[in-house]
């Protein structure tokens, strides 16, 4: 398949790269640094910034589904719900339907799922970015696209495991997660209906 990706050089954003290319895909990447990605068979990437319309749509072109990774770290203003703006009118413009989507465990509808003091520690540090991370999920919800909002728990570096636990079930609570077990479970998604138009958690 061939991906449109936004958010290649995060962390979970490289381990989608690598997993994606071994699985066989092709991917079109917008990157703000062409540098921090090491050129690879079956990767094209586009220099631009998802805040900027023109470089958005250019990523999407011969694309079959787009996968936004968005991440902001607390320096200027956050970038998801602006850029995902950008990227559903692109998509909704060239016809694209399939948008998989990762946020956060704690967005949404999904807070009372981590526990209280890391809530409070969430407000305190991380109220604007978790701000526009509900933000982008509302234009998500409402963008009449084919989407699935992916949310994982505390993200960590350990090797993937493939042992993880993903639903919708409100009693998933908590937990942390390889970001390579996470870019498994969004590239699943390519294939799957299973959560169309829904909000998963995945923990491990």
């Amino acid at each position: 398949m061939h991906i449109a990706l936004f958010g290649a050089t995060g962390g979970t954003g490289r381990h989608v790269v690598e997993q994606a290319l071994a699985q066989g895909h092709q991917i079109t990447a917008l990157v703000r640094d062409p540098s921090k990605l090491s050129p690879q068979t079956g990767l094209t990437v586009i220099e631009g910034d998802v805040l900027n319309p023109e470089p958005v749509a250019q990523c999407m072109t011969g694309a079959e589904a787009v996968i936004c990774i968005l991440g902001s770290h607390g320096k200027g203003t956050p970038v998801e719900a602006r850029g995902t703006q950008h990227i559903i009118a692109a998509m909704q413009a060239q016809g694209l339907r399939r948008l998989i989507a990762v946020t956060s465990l704690g967005v949404g509808d999904s807070r009372s799922q981590i526990p209280w003091l890391l809530r409070v520690i969430m407000d305190l540090t991380l109220k604007a970015i978790l701000a526009a991370k509900d933000e982008q999920e509302r234009l998500i919800r409402a963008s009449g696209l084919e989407w699935t909002i992916i949310r994982p728990g505390g993200l960590t570096d350990q090797p993937a495991t493939g042992q993880y636990r993903s639903g919708t079930d409100r009693l998933l609570k908590g937990g942390r997660i390889a970001r390579a077990d996470v870019a498994d479970f969004v590239l699943r998604q390519l294939t799957s209906t299973e959560y169309l138009q829904q909000t998963p958690v995945v923990i491990d």
